[in-house]
């Protein structure tokens, strides 16, 4: 039981990562960027192996992986953003 509850823990971080990723990439591309469909699997089809974006038809496409990646960065800087504010505060 408790392995069935770590396993969806673990899949609702992995969305919120990927969803919070998609936001990021498009919110700092300003929209020029887009995100590979979780899907269609582009990347395996145009994209060299272990790459974390790829042009296609003259537009940027970040892969699942790239995705991840800048979900995962942008909660380390929030936390690193929130440890500062609170030291800053209690000073």
């Amino acid at each position: 039981m408790t392995d069935l509850v770590v396993a969806v823990l673990w899949s609702a971080v992995d969305v919120l990562l990927i969803f919070t990723g998609a936001l990021v990439v498009r919110v700092l591309s300003l929209g020029r960027w887009r995100t590979e469909h979780v899907r269609h699997q582009e990347a395996r089809m145009f994209a060299p192996a272990g790459a974390l974006s790829f042009r296609r038809d003259g537009q940027r496409v970040v892969t699942a992986t790239g995705v991840y990646i800048a979900g995962s960065a942008f909660y380390a800087v929030l936390a690193v953003l929130l440890v500062g504010l609170s030291r800053a505060a209690s000073a």
